[in-house]
């Protein structure tokens, strides 16, 4: 009996030294790494020419190792901490911009409609360069938003560099208070045809987007446009809820995939089902990423929407946080990655060995005028259609980029139709909006621009007319009734958009967009 328990031990003690050796040999690397930062950390204490703070070391070492992982995993200062939690409210001030990681330097992902960047023109792809006097390379997205956000009425200048346009551009920006609405517009765009912005994915979107549809089928919409383009994303659990709504309960909507277990993840559409009838056309663009492409990568998947416009961002990654413990502080830390329902990765690789198993290296954002989708891996929606991922959202339908001829260009990029628009409604009190330019107000345009010092012959002006004067009365609308009307007016001149209601209007049931959009339309009616 003795022999036998003295046998039971001597196992017991064997099984546990061999756990522990196992596990210490696990994470050798590790405490043999951390014996070294450690010793570093005493030898730059001790002998570096000039006195050097503990805490600063230890903050540069832990920013270090997290940018060498991805654009998106990051160390949060109380202030950046702070910051995250109240966008995500969607209430902060600054300039009212989306960034992202592109090479050496931050990219506009989009700015925010409404905001100091919006109204002054950076597009989804300008490079910043300098904000103020300092050069913005190898900053952090949250070492950048430090530098863009402040006091409301403070100013900020941002050089941009854009692609096709020689040299780089200054923009002096003041910052002001950017209250986001996730919906800021929805109106009839036709006899029955509802138009849906969704701006960005807060708190409370899946709310605006449910009360937007409910108004605008009470209005007669029996078919949507939900516009994603230049939205950058966020809220996961909000994505959820505005795919649900037009699909039917327990279909599923986004699963996440990380390398811890409880990183994986699968969300379905809930609670009530949705709206499946309507006829629904979804709008993308390169500056359409996470959360923007969740919705639309789950309605494309399940045949619920045509996708048209340009491919998307390619941001399919999940960022969780991690506060540290007794401190303001916390960690970003990227964790895992989207899947669409078919079961494609949506995420374009930014950094050289980030994701080992996926397609190599592209930071470009695709365009929708090439064929990118030739090295990329095949998957099927519900349908059988052919659809790719590891690249953004690719379009059912591609959309021509929303581009200016160069008078045009110059005109909005330095504000000067806004600024008129500013002008002219204070100096006429009761202005109001119109279907076309009156020629008194035309002709003070052309004067104002001289006054600005715009060179422009009269010729070029003249050919330009259709698109100038349609921004001018896009500004004056804004004035006097607000972004929904200023975007009733620039809808007159959106391509993709147009595109969009032409297959809708030859659409009774959700399924007839796709063949609408390939012209096959021998089995429909005219709406």
């Amino acid at each position: 009996m003795i022999r036998r328990r003295f046998l039971f031990g001597a196992l017991m003690l064997a099984l546990f030294s061999l756990g522990w050796w196992v596990g210490r040999a696990a994470t050798g690397d590790l405490y043999t790494n951390l014996d070294v930062f450690v010793e570093v950390l005493h030898r730059v204490q001790d002998n570096y020419v000039d006195p050097v703070k503990p805490a600063r070391a230890v903050t540069g070492a832990i920013e270090g190792m997290l940018k060498d992982l991805d654009p998106y995993s990051q160390y949060l200062t109380a202030d950046d901490y702070a910051g995250l939690q109240s966008v995500a409210q969607g209430k902060f001030s600054g300039i009212g911009v989306v960034v992202g990681l592109h090479g050496d330097f931050p990219t506009v992902i989009s700015p925010i409609e409404g905001s100091p960047a919006w109204e002054a023109g950076l597009h989804s792809g300008d490079v910043i360069v300098k904000i103020d006097a300092t050069s913005t390379a190898e900053l952090t997205v949250e070492g950048v938003a430090k530098l863009l956000r402040g006091g409301e009425g403070t100013k900020v200048t941002v050089v941009v560099a854009r692609e096709g346009e020689p040299g780089e551009q200054s923009y002096a920006l003041t910052r002001r208070e950017i209250v986001t609405q996730s919906v800021p517009y929805a109106f009839m765009a036709g006899n029955d045809l509802g138009y849906v912005r969704l701006a960005n994915f807060s708190e409370k979107s899946g709310a605006e987007v449910r009360d937007a549809l409910t108004r605008l089928r009470a209005e007669g919409a029996r078919c949507f446009v939900l516009d994603l383009r230049m939205n950058p994303g966020g809220l996961l659990d909000q994505a959820v809820d505005v795919a649900e709504q037009f699909l039917p309960k327990g279909a599923m909507v986004v699963s996440t995939r990380g390398r811890a277990r409880n990183q994986d993840q699968r969300y379905y559409a809930g609670h009530a089902a949705g709206d499946v009838r309507s006829p629904l056309v979804v709008l993308i663009d390169e500056g359409s990423a996470s959360a923007s492409e969740i919705v639309a990568g789950a309605l494309q998947d399940l045949d619920r929407a045509l996708v048209i416009g340009r491919t998307s961002f390619g941001k399919g990654s999940v960022q969780s946080i991690y506060p540290l413990s007794g401190m303001d502080t916390a960690i970003k830390l990227t964790t895992a990655l989207y899947y669409t329902p078919s079961g494609r990765s949506i995420h374009r690789p930014r950094l050289a060995g980030f994701d080992p198993n996926a397609e190599p290296d592209d930071p470009t954002p695709a365009d929708s005028s090439q064929d990118t989708t030739v090295t990329r891996p095949v998957f099927h929606t519900a349908a059988g259609r052919i659809v790719h991922g590891g690249g953004g959202i690719t379009p059912d339908v591609a959309g021509p980029a929303d581009s200016l001829a160069g008078l045009a260009r110059e005109i909005e990029r330095r504000g000067l139709t806004f600024r008129f628009a500013n002008k002219w409604v204070n100096e006429h009190p009761g202005v109001t909006a119109s279907a076309t330019l009156p020629e008194t107000i035309w002709s003070a345009f052309g004067a104002y621009l001289r006054g600005e010092n715009l060179k422009a012959e009269d010729g070029a002006l003249a050919a330009e007319r259709a698109v100038i004067e349609r921004s001018v009365r896009r500004e004056l609308a804004r004035r006097t009734g607000g972004d929904a009307a200023a975007m009733r007016i620039a809808l007159e001149g959106d391509a993709v958009f147009g595109r969009a209601a032409a297959i809708l209007e030859h659409s009774l049931r959700p399924g007839d967009v796709f063949a609408t959009a390939v012209g096959d339309r021998s089995h429909l009616p005219a709406r």
